[in-house]
């Protein structure tokens, strides 16, 4: 008797034009039911055009049909949520830096990149998001509490030329964050829908590690101009970053590009490189998946020493070979959001 797992391994044998992964990997397909022969596929067409779209669902039920036992096939298109995602009034663009797992440095890269962003002239807002850990007061070294104004809306913090909001800032060092779920999505809400951002040309998002409610949910409220995946060379990051990148998809946003942090130690004293956590998995995943590798920062203790001291290192030492890579970063990114745009132009109130 074929299982629903059965049906999945089949449509992983789907993988449309221009897709460089099947579209289970892909995150295209939202569920699968199975009663009495006949299957039924959610499918979301994410960046799809719609005739690859339309060839897709043929392709699905040409694939699935032709498991034993199935009789009929049917394909319900289910839409990404775009429809009920709202804007941040005078928010231009918005960025979610994401990784599927902590650990990987995604923080560091999210204030280094907002910084570098704010160098290149950009009007620059940074959410850290990572509620469970919110690491953005200790390394932009800022402690103070935000003011409230209006009853309900949230004066941003500033620092160094950044518009900052964190949990951290109403939190003391002693104070654990133990919620489930829908508190944290109900927080973060507001802090996208009820803080004064004011004018800005770029919104930084840290997102919480992982691809769960969290993340999802937040990415579901409002439209991004693209996506960051943080990862590290070492092969296991394939997998995780498979599913960071169907995350995007989900809610048919595109993914600007990998950062592979971590990536390798030059000895200060003899030059000599190490790759202490492996070398080449963001160029498979470059391969495999299409989407280009923006930035491969090294191992580097004065970047640990900046963020502890509340100066990222693109602010602490700019002309460091690191901070000239965070601004590649930066300009790269600026580029992606114009490539995207141009090819399907945003709206944004």
């Amino acid at each position: 008797m074929i299982s629903i797992d059965d049906i999945r391994e089949r449509l992983r044998e789907v993988r449309p034009p221009g897709l460089n992964r099947d579209i289970v990997t892909g995150g295209l397909v939202r569920e699968v039911a199975l009663q009495d022969g006949v299957v039924v596929v959610h499918f979301t067409p994410g960046p799809l055009p719609p005739p690859i779209a339309q060839a897709t669902v043929a392709d699905i039920k040409q694939a699935v049909g032709a498991l034993p036992e199935v009789t009929r096939v049917d394909v319900q298109i289910a839409r990404p949520p775009e429809a009920q995602m709202e804007a941040i009034p005078g928010v231009a663009d918005i960025v979610a830096v994401a990784s599927t797992k902590g650990g990987v440095g995604k923080s560091t890269v999210a204030v280094n990149l907002a910084a570098a962003l704010a160098q290149l002239g950009k009007r620059v807002g940074l959410l850290d998001a990572d509620v469970y850990g919110p690491s953005l007061p200790t390394m932009l070294g800022v402690h103070a509490r935000p003011r409230v104004v209006d009853g309900n809306r949230v004066v941003p913090l500033e620092a160094h030329g950044l518009r900052v909001m964190s949990m951290g800032f109403f939190l003391d060092d002693s104070s654990p964050v133990i919620w489930r779920g829908p508190l944290v999505t109900g927080l973060l809400r507001q802090f996208l829908k009820d803080v004064e951002w004011g004018e800005l040309d770029l919104l930084v998002v840290d997102l919480p590690p992982g691809t769960g409610d969290v993340p999802l949910t937040l990415v579901q409220q409002v439209p991004l101009a693209g996506g960051v995946v943080v990862t590290t060379p070492q092969d296991v990051s394939v997998i995780d970053v498979e599913r960071g990148i169907a995350m995007f998809n989900q809610v048919n946003a595109p993914v600007l590009g990998l950062v592979e942090n971590m990536s390798g130690y030059v000895c200060p004293h003899c030059g000599t490189r190490d790759e202490i956590f492996g070398a080449g998995g963001a160029a498979r995943l470059e391969r495999e998946f299409g989407v280009p590798i923006l930035a491969r920062l090294p191992i580097e203790p004065r970047i640990r020493a900046s963020g502890d001291a509340g100066l990222p290192i693109v602010l602490a030492e700019p002309d460091h070979a690191v901070s000239q890579t965070y601004r590649a970063l930066a300009e790269q990114v600026l580029e992606g959001i114009e490539a995207e745009r141009g090819e399907a132009p945003r709206i944004i109130g």
